[in-house]
Parts: structure tokens; C-alpha cells; sequence
């Protein structure tokens, strides 16, 4: 893995870092972002924001959990606008109500049941962060960790992890190298490199939440979203999966073509999925003519603006969360709070409880393999 990477740290070692390391006292073109409001230790690592730009669009960094803190696209008229919800300063992330906003998730993504899972005959026992479930990776999981900057230019960032055998309670010592890099052709691309010494469950994801008529800019529930999957996870009222995946056809579930979010939630009151993901928070399983190829998964358009961000990637799902938490309680970094059902999540991933689910995909990495996945966002304007 690490020849893997080795060659582009090379390349940008000697390179100036991006605008926002430049001067802090300087208002960055990614928002309001001041790169003093970043700079904290925190377990005795430095935190820091990176602001990569290629192409029509711009994204900021934190290697506080990972984060992708702003991400600036254009409309129809030309007119930017930050479509990643996210916050002013390190303070805020530590005391947001929403502790994902952004960031890396891991070691696995998304719930698993109870907390417990089995491998290789033994149990392993995970804390739980959301009741009675354990939640991405836990309430120390990657989101609330500080990743070392192995490199960093004006369009790429590498982030590396090294995850300690028992943290969490998972098996193994887990290093973890992930590399957000702006392509000119207005792409941001995730890959996600993983090894360990132990065999370890691993489903690692990004956690932004999107609106793309801008941060806090009112509902996500005009925007138009189209997601490549005949099938959803349908789930308990803890969000654990029942089993096994079900048909769209014929419910709220189906976005096979472009569909307002909010076009279906009239069914609240009656729809089982609904009740039980307050909304819309369920596992896609995406059409796939041939597993771990890189091929698209969902795209979303705001009528108003034009903005359209297309979904391609290697994994097998496609988790859609439709803001259904959010509270108004936290205050963004241009002073508006995060509203219910104003920005949404999009999250390539395995399935939810893989561990404890015989009939989806195995995430168990063993010594001697390498894992490695990569998601791309691309943003243009219809």
C-alpha cells in the first residue's frame, strides 16, 4: 500500500502549501474560514485547514477527523455557492450536535447491531453511540481523530491513520491512507487505502452533507435525486437491517428515475420505513454489472441553481440520509443553523450490520490483503 502512495508524496513534498496556509489573517475564498480558528492540538497532534482548488470548484480540509469543512461549486449564472455543510473553527466541530459533519468514518460505517460481532470464533464487544446500537465506528471512531497531512499540494491531500489494535474494540492495528484530490474536469475523488495486521471488520465512507442550492439555503426536498439501485435495505426501528434487501418498485424507495426528495413524504404516517427512519435514512444496493468497478450511483440536481453533483464508485451501496435529525441546534460558518431536512447525506459504503449479516457482502480485511475503494463526486450544471 504504502508504494501505493509513495510516489505522489514525492511529487508534492516540496510543493507550497494551498492559499488558506498562507496567511491566516487572510479571509479564504472558500467562505469565511480563518486558518487560526483551525490550528489546535488536540491528544497532542496539530489540527490544521487545507484549501485544494482545481477546475470551477474549491474544497477546505481539516485533518481533524478528515473533514471536508467547505466545498465551493458554481450554478447555472455562474454564482458559487458552498454546498457542504460545515463549521468556522475546530471549537465548533467539538461542540456541534452532529459530530459526523464531514468527516472520515470508520473504521465501519454505519450501525452494528447491539455492538457485537463475531470472528473467527471470538466476540468482540463495541461501544455503543447509538442506542442500542454502535454507530460509525464509535464515539472515538476516525471522525474524532487527527490524521497526519503525509502530503499536500494545490489540488491533492494525504491523510494517513494509523487505528491501534483494540481501539473501539476492534481486532488489529489498522493503517488507514485516504487522498481527497480536485480533478480539473470538477471532480472530487476519495480513495481509500487499508491494511492490517489482524483480521478486522472495515467500511470506510465520508459523512458531508450536501445541499446544493448552498449551506443552509432552505430544504433539500425540491432537489432532484435519481439513485442506480432495483433494491433498498429495509430495517427495524433501530435501523438494523431485517435481513435482506427489497424491491423499490412500487414505494417511496424508487428513484430509479429523478424524483423530488420530498415528493413521497406525505407517507410518513403510514409507510413502515418511514416511521422507522423518521424519513428517509436507508441502504441503497446499487446496480452493479461487476463488483469493485467504479460506476454511478446516484445523481442530484437543484432545479433552481442547475447545480448537479453525480456519485461514481467502487462500493456496493449507497447509504441516503435526508437531514431527518437535523435541529436547528448548530450554527454554521456563516451564521445559520442546520435546519430539519435541509441538507442531506450521501454515503458509498458496504452494507449496515455487514458483520452479522450472512447474506451481504463480507468487510472482514485479513493480513496479507489491501483495502481499497474510491468514490468520485463530480459537480457540473444542467
Amino acid at each position: 500500500m504504502k508504494l501505493r502512495y509513495l510516489t505522489f508524496i514525492l511529487s508534492v513534498a516540496f510543493a507550497t502549501l494551498s492559499g488558506c496556509n498562507q496567511d491566516a489573517s487572510k479571509v479564504l475564498n472558500c467562505g469565511t474560514l480563518k486558518t487560526v480558528d483551525f490550528k489546535t492540538t488536540i491528544n497532542g497532534k496539530q489540527t490544521n485547514l487545507y484549501v485544494l482548488k482545481n477546475g470551477d470548484i474549491t474544497t477546505a480540509i481539516t485533518n481533524y477527523g478528515g473533514r471536508i469543512v467547505s466545498l465551493r461549486a458554481p450554478g447555472r449564472n455562474g454564482e458559487t455557492a458552498d454546498v457542504v455543510l460545515g463549521f468556522s473553527s475546530i471549537d465548533d466541530y467539538l461542540n456541534a450536535n452532529e459530530v459526523f459533519h464531514g468527516a472520515l468514518i470508520g473504521r465501519v460505517g454505519n450501525r452494528i447491531a447491539h455492538g457485537k460481532f463475531t470472528l473467527n470464533g471470538k466476540e468482540y464487544t463495541l461501544p455503543i453511540n447509538n442506542e442500542p446500537n454502535h454507530l460509525h465506528g464509535g464515539p472515538g471512531g476516525f471522525h474524532n481523530v487527527v490524521w497526519d497531512v503525509k502530503a499536500v499540494n494545490d489540488t491533492s491531500i494525504v491523510l494517513e491513520y494509523l487505528s491501534k489494535d483494540g481501539e473501539m474494540g476492534y481486532p488489529g492495528n489498522l493503517n488507514v491512507v485516504v487522498t481527497y484530490t480536485l480533478s480539473k474536469n470538477n471532480e472530487l475523488k476519495i480513495e481509500y487505502l487499508a491494511t492490517t495486521d489482524k483480521s478486522t471488520p472495515v467500511n470506510l465512507t465520508n459523512h458531508a452533507f450536501f445541499n446544493l442550492a448552498g449551506e443552509a439555503n432552505g430544504t433539500i426536498n425540491k432537489h432532484l435525486l435519481t439513485i442506480n439501485a432495483d433494491k433498498f435495505t429495509a430495517v427495524d426501528s433501530t435501523l438494523i437491517p431485517l435481513g435482506e434487501n427489497v424491491s423499490v418498485d412500487g414505494t417511496p424507495f424508487d428513484f430509479r428515475s429523478p424524483k423530488a426528495i420530498g415528493a413521497d413524504l406525505h407517507l410518513q404516517d403510514e409507510n413502515v420505513q418511514f416511521k422507522n427512519g423518521l424519513g428517509y435514512d436507508h441502504n441503497f444496493a446499487l446496480n452493479k454489472k461487476e463488483a469493485r468497478t467504479i460506476s454511478w450511483a446516484a445523481t442530484v440536481v437543484e432545479p433552481e441553481s442547475g447545480r448537479k453533483m453525480e456519485i461514481f464508485t467502487q462500493e456496493p451501496a449507497l447509504q441516503f440520509y435526508g437531514g431527518n435529525f437535523m435541529d436547528g441546534s448548530d450554527i454554521g460558518k456563516y451564521g445559520r443553523s442546520f435546519d430539519y431536512r435541509e441538507s442531506m447525506a450521501l454515503e458509498t459504503q458496504h452494507f449496515p450490520d455487514s458483520p452479522n449479516q450472512a447474506l451481504f457482502p463480507s468487510i472482514i480485511l485479513n493480513p496479507g490483503e489491501e483495502y481499497n475503494t474510491s468514490t468520485i463526486y463530480k459537480f457540473s450544471v444542467e
